[in-house]
């Protein structure tokens, strides 16, 4: 019985190391074709320009998103400004306040989405 369980022990190790050997091969490759794709990544970001580039496309990317945040804004403030100036001159308290002040949350998103379509329209 003690032979058995000898022959049982050598025979895992040598199914262990094979599938180490295996499984050391597998990441063998696996190493060598993310370098490869790692090369030809910085190959093309460095046809396409430098890190200067990138930083210009979120500089770009954030004076787009403050430019459409304050045509909204300033929609609803116009609306807002000018339904207040309709109730202090007609006496008609909240009513012209309310009402320009969705007509310039309109106005704000109507402007927001027509600047946006501009954007994507030019890429």
């Amino acid at each position: 019985m003690a032979e058995n369980k000898n022959d049982n022990a050598s025979g895992n190790r040598d199914q262990s190391s094979s599938d180490e050997a295996a499984l050391s091969a597998r990441l063998g490759s696996l190493d060598h074709r993310l370098s490869e794709i790692r090369d030809s990544r910085k190959i093309r970001t460095d046809q396409s320009g430098t890190e200067s580039g990138d930083g210009a496309a979120r500089a770009s990317a954030m004076a787009l998103g403050f430019r459409l945040s304050s045509e909204l804004v300033a929609g609803v403030v116009v609306g807002a400004v000018i339904g207040w100036g309709f109730d202090r001159l007609l006496s008609t308290s909240p009513f012209g306040l309310i009402v320009f002040l969705l007509l310039g949350f309109t106005a704000g998103v109507v402007n927001v989405v027509r600047s946006a379509g501009m954007a994507s329209g030019k890429r």
